[in-house]
């Protein structure tokens, strides 16, 4: 499984189609190490700060809920 390089990222050419392959591989959780996996996170996560409309269907990947801790 290949993970993306966020320094050689841009997240402004993304397409649709690269999001939901981001998207599948961290729902398929099948990486060679751990590290590989959180790179993918942090790529998703940063897509959704610059270009929320292409993560909107894969929220529920990013745990971005907010939390009732009173």
């Amino acid at each position: 499984m290949t993970t993306l390089d966020l320094e050689k990222l841009n997240i402004s050419k993304l397409t649709e189609a690269e999001v939901e392959d981001l998207a599948s591989r961290l729902e398929q959780d099948n990486y060679a190490n751990v590290f590989d996996g959180l790179k993918d996170w942090h790529y998703l996560r940063a897509i959704a700060f610059q270009r929320p409309e292409l993560v909107a269907p894969y929220l529920h990947l990013l745990d971005l809920e907010s939390f009732d801790e009173a």
